[in-house]
């Protein structure tokens, strides 16, 4: 059975194994756990039986006007079960008094992000890949 969870009381990093999936430097479940605690609003998939997370999305807002989606994450063996949708639909609600909520996706993602209502928009970027792990090269 799946609880959806939108703090991180009793998450620990030992409950984030195995996202960040095809990343040639992934961040650590310590780093991932950073993440998610300073993230302005989190929504997580927990699976009660293995006591895992298995879905997460976060934003990071100003709490006025804007917010920002930057990750959105199912492991693969619990994909095809809805349980993106859920937490889109689940961060959305959270969300719903912010003006403007944006995100970057691929292309083969669009059509998902549109079923919520979501218009598809240019935006630029800067990827880093040196510090794709969150951990400083220093």
């Amino acid at each position: 059975m799946l609880l959806y969870k939108n703090n991180l009381e009793d998450i620990s990093s030992d409950m984030l194994k195995g996202f960040f999936v095809d990343w040639p430097n992934p961040p650590s479940p310590q780093t991932h756990l950073k993440l998610l605690e300073n993230s302005s609003k989190v929504v997580m998939a927990l699976d009660e039986q293995s006591n895992q997370i298995v879905g997460f999305i976060t934003a990071i807002s100003d709490g006025v006007l804007s917010a920002y989606i930057p990750f959105l994450e199912v492991l693969p063996a619990y994909k095809s079960k809805g349980i993106g949708k859920e937490l889109i639909n689940r961060m959305l609600i959270e969300l719903q008094y912010i003006y403007m909520i944006d995100l970057c996706c691929d292309d083969d993602l669009v059509p998902l992000y549109e079923k919520f209502g979501m218009m598809k928009s240019n935006g630029m970027l800067i990827r880093n890949y040196s510090m794709q792990s969150g951990v400083s090269k220093e």
